[in-house]
């Protein structure tokens, strides 16, 4: 997710641009009606609580029996934990499930400095304070686009620790497709005067429409949080949660190459997709299969695009459940 860039598109956001009309614009601030299976799910509700690492608070997630097998959800780019809150509770009666929000995300603290390698140690971080590794087999990862990134780096560095990692629409990109981030911000978030502008403002990254708006509506209101008007007023208004200059704030002085990485990795992986996802072309998955140890399970999800987990919560449920089934 991310609010319109004040700076000018890269060559391929510019070319991944489509006009998606407003999705939430036309509920003015309703929600929109649900059915009977996310209601259930969001029912379900987590252990919340912060835990510190390196000096920033991240918000953590839980649900299920502490000693169960572990299973750690990880969002992507400008999203929080509670995109995982509809999925998680599908798997909460046979594991131990806990999601965090990455540091400048959802409700966890903005770090002067971030890198790939921070991004992992707060995923791991999160495990332990979880629970994660107190059941007699090691925890699998399942991370959404950015965090399949920092979890494909978490499996070459420490998989030793991960039974396996499982990565939802993200892969080794070909050196002809690299991407170093969204443009960088030169603003701040913006504050709108109320909560309806706020949810019709609200856009997916990169741009797509979604069907089931009840899932979107969810996770914009997650997003946000009252602010200052700034005008003067003293009235309260509503911004997003997300760190606007994260990308700014990237160390990238360590190149992080993700064929490598893949190459390297020291535990079982995986690769969920979305068919119709423009950022998982057909040269990415082949990369990223050429790559990746042979036996190494390719699924893609019908009718879903890049955001697999808001296109098709349930089909993406049974395809985890089936990748888990069949690793011994």
């Amino acid at each position: 997710m991310s609010e319109a860039s004040n700076n000018a598109p890269t060559a391929e956001q510019a070319a991944l641009a489509v006009e998606i009309p407003p999705i939430l614009e036309p509920y003015h601030g309703d929600r929109p009606p649900a059915p009977a299976w996310f209601e259930r799910a969001i029912e379900h509700r987590p252990e919340r609580s912060v835990v510190d690492v390196d000096g920033a608070g991240i918000e953590l997630l839980a649900w299920g029996e502490r000693g169960k097998p572990g299973l750690m959800f990880l969002h992507g780019n400008g999203a929080h934990a509670d995109w995982w809150s509809f999925i998680a509770p599908f798997f909460a009666a046979d594991f131990r499930c806990a999601a965090i929000s990455w540091s400048g995300m959802g409700r966890s603290d903005w770090r002067e400095r971030y890198s790939i390698e921070g991004f992992g140690a707060e995923a791991l971080a999160g495990a332990e304070a979880a629970g994660l590794f107190e059941g007699r087999e090691k925890p699998i990862f399942i991370a959404h686009s950015f965090g399949g990134s920092v979890t494909n780096a978490l499996a070459a560095a420490h998989g030793e620790r991960l039974k396996a990692s499982i990565i939802v629409d993200s892969g080794a990109r070909p050196p002809e497709l690299q991407w170093r981030g969204p443009p960088r911000r030169s603003q701040p978030n913006r504050v709108y005067p109320t909560l309806e502008a706020a949810l019709a403002r609200f856009r997916l990254m990169p741009p797509q429409d979604c069907r089931n708006h009840y899932i979107v509506d969810y996770i914009a209101r997650e997003a946000l949080h009252p602010a200052p008007l700034g005008d003067g007023s003293g009235q309260q208004g509503w911004t997003w949660r997300f760190d606007p200059f994260i990308w700014s704030k990237m160390d990238f002085t360590q190149a992080f190459d993700s064929a490598a990485a893949l190459a390297a990795a020291k535990c079982r992986l995986a690769f969920v997709w979305g068919e119709q996802s423009k950022l998982m072309q057909d040269g990415v998955v082949e990369y990223s299969r050429s790559h990746a140890a042979f036996g190494t399970p390719f699924l893609a999800v019908p009718e879903a695009e890049h955001h697999v987990l808001l296109d098709q919560p349930l089909a993406l449920v049974a395809a985890l459940r089936a990748v888990i089934a069949g690793w011994p």
